[in-house]
C-alpha cells in the first residue's frame, strides 16, 4: 500500500527541536533538499505498487534521502541510520517535521529497498537534473520535466539534421566488488567448507548418526601447509589443487548420495543452500577442465562462491592487471555522468559509442559538436557515423601521415586542449572511487549492486547540479561540502560568477 507525503515541507524555522534551538537555514543539508527531484522519485518509486494493498510503505522521501546521506557520508546501513537518528539537519532533509530520537527505518530495510529501485531510476533522475541544469545555464526558469512525454516525443525518427552543440566525453571503468583476491586453491578450499556444511545439515534433517567420511582436518591441513608458504613452487601448488579437487568431489558425491535417498520429497535445502550447492558444482567443473588443460581461463570464470555473478576483467592497468567487478559505459555531458552500459562481463566499449551519441540527441536535441574519446573507440565505423553527423573528434586519422602538415599555432593548442580535455571522465572516475566508493561496492546480489553504483553516479550528479544553481551562497557552502569530503569535485573557473 502506497502511503505517501509531498515533497513541500516546512520551512526550517518551522521545523520543531527540542530546548528551542534553530538551525542554520544555509546548511548543507537545508540547500541539498531544495535541489533533489523528490516528485519524480516518488513518481518512479512508487509504479510498482499497489494502492490499496499490502502494508504502508515508506515515504519516497525518506528512502531517496537515507540513500543520498549514505554515499555522500560513505558509511554502511547501520552507520547512516545511526548518523541520521543523531543530526537534526539529516532529518530535515529527509522531509521529517520535528526531530526525533528514533530511528527512521531499520538497517536492514535497505536491502530490499535497493531491490526495488534499479539503475534506471537514477539514470532518469540523472536526466532530470540534466535538463534543469541546461534551462538554468541557458537562463531559462527550470521546470519538472515529465519523463513520460519526453520519452513519447523523442521516441520518433529526427528527421533533418537537428545541428551540433556541446561536447561529449566517453570511457568504461570497472566496479570493483567487495570479494577476497580469487586464487584457485583458495577458492576450492571455501567450497570444500561450504560442501561440508551441507553435508552436517542433510545428517541433522534426515537423522544421519553415521556421518559419510569427508576427511575435513587433512583437507585443511594440506591446505595449509601450502597456504602459509610464503614462496609456492608450481609443481607443489598444482599437487595441493588436485588434492583440494579431490576431497571436493569427494563431499559432493556424498551429498548426491543422500539426495538419492529422498524420492517423493523435497528436497531439505533451503534456496540459499541450494544455490551454493549449485555453485560449487559448477566450480568444481571449471577447476577440473581449468587442471586437465593447464589453464588459467575458462568461460564465465567464478572468482567468488558468495557473489557468482562476478567476473574477472582483464584491464591491465598499473594497480592490477585484472579486476573484479562490474564494467560500465560511462558518458560525461558538461559534468554530468550517465551510465550508458552495464554488464558483469567484459564488453568493447567502442561498439556504444553510436548509441551514446543517440542518447545525448535524445536528451538536449542536438548532436554534440564534439566527441572526446580514446583510440577504442575510433573504429572505422564509428569514424564513419560521426563523419555523416557532422561531429569532430579527438585522435589521429588513419593512413599514412602526410610528408607536410602545416597548422597555425591556434589549431595545434586547440588540438592540445581538447585532448586533455577528456581527462575530465578520468577525474569523475576519480571522485567516484575515492570520494563515494565506486571501487568498494558492498552489495552482494547482483540486483542490489546495480542499485549501489547507480545511487553513487546520481550522488555525484547532484552535488555537481549545485554548480548550476544561481544563488551566491551556494558558492560558500560547496567549498564547505569540498572540504568536509576532502575531495575536488569541480573547481569553479574564476570568469564564472555566481548571481543572486
Amino acid at each position: 500500500m502506497i502511503r505517501y507525503k509531498s515533497s513541500r515541507q516546512l520551512s526550517i524555522s518551522e521545523f520543531t527541536m527540542p530546548f528551542e534551538a534553530k538551525l542554520d537555514e544555509n546548511n548543507r543539508w537545508v540547500v541539498l533538499s531544495k535541489i533533489v527531484p523528490w516528485e519524480e522519485f516518488a513518481r518512479l518509486y512508487y509504479k510498482n505498487f499497489k494502492s490499496n494493498r499490502g502494508a504502508p510503505t515508506k515515504d519516497a522521501r525518506l528512502v531517496l534521502g537515507v540513500i543520498i546521506i549514505k554515499h555522500i557520508m560513505k558509511t554502511d546501513d547501520r552507520g547512516v541510520i545511526e548518523m541520521i537518528q543523531e543530526n537534526p539537519y539529516m532529518q530535515y532533509f529527509l522531509g521529517l517535521e520535528a526531530f526525533t530520537y528514533e530511528q527512521v527505518m531499520t538497517p536492514s530495510l535497505l536491502v530490499s529497498i535497493r531491490k526495488r529501485i534499479d539503475l534506471d531510476v537514477f539514470e532518469s533522475l540523472t536526466d532530470n537534473l540534466i535538463t534543469k541544469g541546461l534551462k538554468l545555464k541557458a537562463g531559462e526558469k527550470p521546470e519538472e520535466v515529465d519523463s513520460d512525454t519526453k520519452d513519447d516525443d523523442n521516441d520518433d525518427d529526427p528527421g533533418p539534421h537537428p545541428g551540433n552543440k556541446g561536447k561529449l566525453q566517453m570511457d568504461a571503468t570497472v566496479c570493483d566488488a567487495d570479494i577476497k583476491y580469487p586464487t584457485d586453491l583458495d577458492l576450492l578450499n571455501e567450497s570444500r567448507q561450504k560442501a561440508e556444511e551441507l553435508i552436517d545439515e542433510l545428517c541433522l534433517k534426515l537423522g544421519i548418526k553415521d556421518k559419510p567420511r569427508t576427511y575435513r582436518r587433512v583437507a585443511r591441513k594440506d591446505f595449509l601447509n601450502v597456504s602459509k608458504m610464503k614462496r609456492k613452487p608450481a609443481n607443489i601448488l598444482r599437487q595441493a589443487i588436485r588434492k583440494q579437487i579431490n576431497y571436493l568431489k569427494r563431499d559432493i558425491r556424498n551429498i548426491n548420495k543422500m539426495l538419492d535417498t529422498i524420492r517423493n520429497k523435497p528436497i531439505p535445502f533451503e534456496r540459499r543452500q541450494l544455490k551454493y550447492f549449485f555453485v560449487i558444482q559448477h566450480l568444481l567443473e571449471q577447476q577440473e577442465t581449468m587442471y586437465k588443460k593447464k589453464t588459467h581461463q575458462v568461460e564465465d570464470r567464478i572468482v567468488s562462491i558468495h557473489q557468482p555473478h562476478v567476473r574477472p576483467i582483464v584491464r591491465g592497468k598499473a594497480k592490477a592487471k585484472t579486476e573484479f567487478g562490474a564494467k560500465i559505459n560511462i558518458s560525461l555531458l558538461d559534468g554530468y555522468a550517465r551510465v550508458d552500459h552495464f554488464d558483469w562481463d567484459a564488453f568493447n566499449e567502442g561498439q556504444d559509442l553510436q548509441a551514446q551519441v543517440e542518447r545525448f540527441r535524445k536528451l538536449t536535441g542536438k548532436y554534440p559538436e564534439l566527441v572526446q574519446v580514446d583510440k577504442i573507440y575510433l573504429t572505422r565505423e564509428n569514424r564513419r557515423f560521426l563523419k555523416e553527423k557532422r561531429i569532430r573528434y579527438t585522435g589521429e586519422p588513419l593512413g599514412r601521415k602526410p610528408a607536410k602538415e602545416i597548422k597555425s599555432r591556434y589549431q595545434k593548442r586547440k588540438e592540445r586542449r581538447e585532448a586533455a580535455e577528456r581527462n575530465q571522465v578520468e577525474g569523475k572516475f576519480g571522485q567516484g572511487k575515492r570520494g563515494y566508493g565506486l571501487n568498494d561496492i558492498r552489495a552482494r546480489l547482483a540486483t542490489t549492486s546495480n542499485s549501489w553504483i547507480g545511487a553513487v553516479i546520481f550522488v555525484m550528479n547532484l552535488i555537481r547540479h549545485m554548480r548550476d544553481i544561481p544563488l551566491s551562497y551556494f558558492v560558500s557552502l560547496l567549498s564547505k561540502l569540498m572540504k568536509v569530503r576532502n575531495i575536488n569535485i569541480y573547481p569553479l573557473k574564476p570568469q564564472i560568477k555566481l548571481c543572486a
